[in-house]
Formats: C-alpha cells, structure tokens, sequence
C-alpha cells in the first residue's frame, strides 16, 4: 500500500533564544510568502527555550523536544546532557517519520541537533542556515553532508555554501523606517518630538550594558528632548533603573522584554545592541544606525567578527564592552543627536549593507532542495 502523501513541506528546527528563534520563523514566514500554507511549516525547538512564548502565537505548527545545551564549564546540567539527547533524537526520528517533510532546515543551536540529526538517519535532505561570521558548532558537524549550506558572508569554511544572505523577517525586509515611524512611535507610546534611543540586548539582556545606560540616563537627566527606551531582559527587571516619565528632563522606559522589534527598529533614531549575528542582519535589513557592544564571553568572542561586519563599512559604531563607560555612551548619543547628516549617513550605509539579507534567496534555496 502506497503510504499517504505528505502534508508538511518543511522543518525548521533551532532554538534556546531569540537569536536562533527569530531566523528560524523569518524562514518559516518567507516560505509562506512563496506560497506555502502556514499549516505545512513545522517548527521543532526546544522546552526551556523563547520559543515556548514566541511559537504558539505565530500558527505554526511546533513540537518542543526536552533537550539542553552542554555547558563549557562544569555544571550538574552536564549529567543530563546526553541522555536527553538521545532522547530527543529518539522523538525527533518519530515526528519526521510522521511528518515526512521534503527538507529539514537547520538555523543553529544546540535545539538543533536532534531533529537535524533524525533528518541525516532517515536520509530527509536538510539545508544548514549560517548567518554568523563564524559558523557554531552544531552548524559545523551536519555541515558536511547537508544538501547546502546558506551563508550569510562571503568566504564560508562550510561545504556546499551558497551566499544568501541571512534570515530575516518579512515585516523588516518590507520596512520604510522613516515612513513606518509615527505609527512605531504611537505603538510604543513614544513622543514624536524627542531624540529616542533603543537599548536591546538580545532576549536575556546584559548587566553590562544595563549599567552604562543607566548611568548615562542619570547624567543626561534634565535633558527634555531625549528617550530611552530600554530592553534590560526580564532577568534583570527587578534590579532596574527607577523610570522616568519625561515630564521634568529624559523619558525613560525600562521593560523586560519587546517583541515588538520592527516597531523599535522604526520608532529609534539610534539602537545600542549586541552584535548577535541576526541582530547585525536585521540592523542592516533595515538601515538602523547603531552603537554594536559585542558580548565578550562568546565563542571564540565570534561577536566582535560579526560587528565588523558593518563598522568596517561605516555602517555602525563598534564599541567594544571594555571601552562602554557611562561617559563613551553619553559622548556618543549627544554626537549623534547633534549631527542628524552623520545619523543619515550611518543609516544609509547599514541599510546598503543589507541588500543580500533582503534578496529573496534563502527561501528559494530551500525550495530548490526540497525539489530535487
């Protein structure tokens, strides 16, 4: 008996935070944009990971798996390593039999591995998604025997690389921000007539760069036509800065999560981030002027390679996290709220250096894949 056509086009897998979550549903989104229905996309990731708040509101369909990352240094989370990877594996083998995608699609992390892993076994073709300079390690070992490899760089150590730029969601590949910025700004509930800075450190935040700001809102207090709007990361919500509500000096908005990043992204004159790899693809996607403070503490400080990307081109200011005291932040933002041409300027260039990012050629990578 013939077994039933299969009902899902593709698996996405990755996941743990928003860095692999969002890549993985700019992915999804753009094979619906092609055509796809949403109900064929299924998402795998993680238990413990964003993606348990991100993925139920988006309609596709998903399957979290119980799986967790190997720490580098020594931890009791490193016993259950292994055993719950097997496990996951084992579960990740019985949804795609299941689902009998035509190609698996791997964004990275270590959420990754198992349905990856499943799709080599039961010889489902998978493409691996690399947007940092540096591919990680997952992206690495299934690397050598996937049907391609989509980069988001020139130059890529990985076989079967093809330049495609990096996954990133429709709504910021479509955007205008200087069109989109009143309505951003009323979403966000940010005046219109203020100089405003977005602060956003990936999903989990950073102490580091926490501190800086709050140091800075503190010296430029009294400064009437300025607004902070800062991302600290839920995690460190209860040890925030006191707001301010702009009525005698800066407006400052502390929260611990956005999701609402297209939104940020429009309503900002300047982003101070992180230099996660989707986070410098979506800067440059939509020509967003920023100040990029590399996590130190990542691997092989890949962060800093991926900030280069677009400083090298003029495209933002690297600055690296030694280097951000409260008064280099300061410096900058008065810099930068001083020059509007220099703002312009560094917009302008982010925005050219995300052309590729915005060229369609992910998606129809995947699709050629899953066609032959």
């Amino acid at each position: 008996m013939t077994p039933p056509a299969s009902t899902t086009f593709a698996v996405v897998t990755g996941g743990g935070t928003s860095g692999h979550v969002l890549p993985a549903l700019a992915i999804a989104e753009a094979l619906v944009a092609s055509g796809h229905p949403r109900d064929t996309i299924h998402y795998v990731g993680t238990q413990r990971g964003v993606e348990t708040r991100m993925l139920p509101p988006t309609g596709f369909p998903h399957t979290f798996l119980d799986v967790v990352g190997l720490q580098r240094s020594f931890s009791r989370r490193n016993l259950a390593f292994l055993p719950k990877l097997f496990s996951a594996v084992r579960a990740a083998k019985a949804l795609l039999r299941e689902l009998q995608p035509a190609v698996v699609v791997n964004v990275g992390g270590y959420g990754s591995f198992p349905a990856t892993w499943a799709a080599r076994r039961l010889k489902v073709p998978y493409v691996v998604v690399s947007y940092d300079l540096r591919p990680g390690l997952v992206s690495k070992l299934m690397a050598r025997r996937a049907a391609a490899c989509a980069v988001a760089f020139e130059g890529s150590a990985l076989p079967h690389a093809e330049l495609t730029g990096a996954p990133v969601r429709d709504e910021l590949v479509q955007m205008h921000r200087t069109q989109a910025r009143h309505e951003a700004r009323a979403a966000l509930e940010l005046p219109d007539d203020r100089f405003v800075v977005g602060v956003v450190c990936g999903s989990l935040g950073a102490s580091a760069v926490n501190a800086a700001v709050a140091g800075a809102v503190e010296q430029l207090a009294d400064r009437a036509d300025l607004a902070v709007y800062h991302v600290v990361g839920d995690r460190f919500l209860g040890d925030a800065a006191p707001t301010r509500d702009g009525s005698h000096g800066i407006l400052y908005r502390v929260i611990g999560y956005e999701e609402r990043m297209p939104q940020l992204y429009a309503a900002a004159d300047l982003m101070v981030t992180r230099a996660g790899a989707s986070t410098i693809a979506e800067l440059a996607t939509v020509g967003a002027p920023a100040l990029v403070v590399p996590w130190p503490g990542a691997a092989e400080n890949h962060q800093v390679d991926n900030a280069k990307v677009l400083s090298t081109q003029g495209a933002a200011v690297l600055v690296e996290q030694h280097d951000l005291t409260v008064e280099r932040l300061v410096a900058e933002i008065q810099r930068f709220q001083s020059s509007p041409d220099e703002l312009a300027t560094l917009a302008a260039r982010a925005h050219a250096a995300g052309a590729m990012h915005r060229s369609g050629r992910l998606a129809a990578l995947v699709e050629r894949v899953a066609a032959a």
